[in-house]
């Protein structure tokens, strides 16, 4: 994809984002987009970045580190917004400003203890991703364990528990989505009560439905398609 086409998907993207922000009230400063780059090469990164992107979402801690020296430079915030697994959240807590997929007490606390051991300071910003459809391949602590899961997170001074994120059912009709996200953020007020915080963050919504999930609520979008095209070639 040309630089022009990104900056013009772009473009189209965040006059969604300001159209969605309107009908429901908000300001679009609110909402934050984070560009999918997973499975795109690093260029394609630098083309989003100078038409004005600053957050990019990427899905495993292998790809990203076999990218990320073409992206040196680049004053942007990266987020990990795939399954992180309890064997590579080392890697991840030295690699990412954010890990928007976190969904059990084990894997944070290797995060915990690799932000500790490599002297990092500041905390690591975390949201926990709820499993909200009852999908078997769908990631995210279920429901009735995120008040458990997100009271241990909190107490780790290391992370910044942030909100929540999901996945929903991929549904053709966006509108058929928003009980999804509606639910979600039902369960981060609740969270917030519970905690007494903010839990700014309520990440969800994605190229076919972000509009429905900003109506809703979201605070962050994570868009791929839209921005850079179709999938480009799985990195290993």
């Amino acid at each position: 994809m040309t630089q022009t086409s990104v900056r013009e998907n772009l473009l189209q993207i965040q006059e969604g984002i300001a159209s969605a922000a309107a009908r429901a009230g908000r300001r679009v400063e609110e909402i934050t987009l984070i560009g999918v780059s997973k499975t795109h090469p690093s260029n394609a990164i630098r083309e989003a970045y100078e038409a004005g992107l600053r957050h990019f979402g990427e899905n495993r801690v292998q790809e990203w580190e076999g990218k990320r020296a073409g992206t040196e430079g680049l004053a942007a915030n990266w987020h990990l917004i795939g399954h992180l697994q309890s064997n590579k959240a080392g890697r991840a807590a030295r690699l990412f400003h954010s890990i928007d997929s976190l969904d059990d007490f084990a894997t944070a606390q290797r995060l915990e203890r690799a932000r500790s051991e490599a002297g990092i300071s500041g905390r690591l910003r975390v949201l926990i991703e709820v499993r909200i459809a009852p999908e078997e391949t769908k990631n995210g602590v279920e429901i009735p364990e995120l008040p458990g899961l997100a009271e241990k997170i909190a107490e780790l001074p290391r992370l910044e528990l942030a909100g929540l994120m999901c996945i929903p059912p991929f549904l053709e009709e966006a509108e058929q989505v928003r009980p999804y996200f509606r639910r979600l953020r039902e369960l981060r007020e609740s969270a917030a009560r519970n905690l007494g915080l903010t839990l700014p963050a309520l990440s969800m919504g994605m190229s076919h439905d972000f509009e429905v999930a900003i109506e809703e609520g979201a605070t962050e979008v994570r868009v791929g398609t839209a921005l850079f095209g179709s999938r480009g070639t799985e990195f290993k």
